[in-house]
């Protein structure tokens, strides 16, 4: 596990570790490797870059958006996986910051401030801000206090946007219409937007993959494996754990800023507890701790949500079904049979 990372004020650096970093750099992708399998994902992405061209021919408009809502909750699923599956740390607020994000954009369309250049950084970095507060606090906890306290804040900030009646309070706050991103790019149309979510979403996906693969990476995953263990040897625990929770923050404080512009409405409901357990079964059904966890977990609750709703009002007693499915029959994930498929 040697690379060269902060070690906690009085720790002994470990020239060991070093060597071994050195070592190690021309070995086969170990354990907490994960490879980009290129040909899947350019097949995949090549899909989705066709997939308006296909709705048009077809004429199913509706589908553009209803793909961008479902790259969108990948983006914040894929933020929650970092945390939670590489992580180990179980959030039940995650949707918090979610929440955050899309009334940074709300409240600047509230007062005029309309450019996706500022609005959109402002919202990533209000999800990092709040991600590193309620982390810094949180994370002095473990175990069931860990996902109690994450609750405990996720409820207070929806109480408090409940209670703030200029910005709607519980009925919500409208927009008046998506961002203005300039470069003679309409957001308003659903083609226009879904391939910028398509663009945000896929350089987020590289970027967590490589972070996932670099020192750092590495570091996360080992805390998760045995945290007392990394925390004996040097590694400033804390730190890596606050680092990745502030990161996962501010990611899902974007995916807030799409589904802002994608719905058009912001409402305390998006950080309700209730959502953070939705994004939680999206991981889950995926993959926890799998590169596309986030993505395929999503693709699944949310085309089988729209297609079981067509049929009946009771489409979450179907989900509920396919959820216990996995849980007994691939307790790792939907990506995991793909992969145990591979090694038969």
């Amino acid at each position: 596990m040697g690379c060269s990372l902060p070690m906690d004020e009085g720790a002994t650096p470990l020239k060991p570790l070093l060597s071994a970093q050195d070592a190690l750099a021309d070995q086969p992708p170990g354990l907490l490797d994960h490879p980009l399998p290129w040909l899947p994902a350019c097949l995949v992405l090549l899909g989705l870059l066709l997939l308006p061209v296909l709705a048009w021919a077809l004429k199913e408009d509706f589908y553009i958006g209803v793909a961008s809502r479902i790259l969108i909750f990948a983006l914040a699923a894929t933020s929650l996986n970092l945390i939670l599956g590489f992580g180990g740390m179980v959030s039940f607020g995650h949707a918090a910051f979610v929440g955050v994000g899309a009334y940074a954009v709300g409240i600047l369309m509230h007062h005029g401030v309309t450019s996706a250049w500022l609005a959109w950084p402002v919202a990533v970095l209000a999800g990092g801000l709040f991600a590193l507060v309620i982390g810094a606090i949180s994370l002095r906890t473990k175990g069931v206090y860990f996902i109690m306290i994450t609750l405990a804040f996720a409820q207070m900030l929806y109480y408090l946007m409940t209670s703030l009646k200029t910005y709607g309070g519980d009925d919500g706050l409208p927009l008046a219409g998506r961002s203005v991103l300039g470069w003679g790019l309409d957001l308003s149309q659903d083609s226009a937007f879904y391939y910028l979510v398509l663009a945000l979403s896929a350089g987020v996906f590289l970027v967590v993959q490589r972070l996932l693969n670099a020192p750092f990476g590495h570091a996360l995953q080992a805390i998760r494996e045995n945290e007392a263990r990394m925390l004996a040897i040097g590694f400033a625990v804390y730190r890596f754990k606050l680092m990745a929770f502030t990161l996962a923050g501010a990611l899902a404080g974007l995916a807030g800023a799409l589904l802002a512009n994608q719905g058009g409405f912001v409402s305390p409901s998006m950080m309700h507890w209730g959502q953070s357990g939705l994004l939680m079964v999206m991981v889950i059904l995926g993959g926890v701790g799998r590169l596309y966890g986030g993505l395929v977990g999503a693709v699944v609750f949310l085309v089988l949500e729209e297609a079981l709703s067509a049929y009946t009002i009771h489409w979450q007693l179907g989900l509920g079904a396919l959820l216990l499915a996995v849980v007994l029959l691939a307790p790792n994930g939907l990506l995991s049979l793909w992969r145990e498929k591979a090694r038969a």
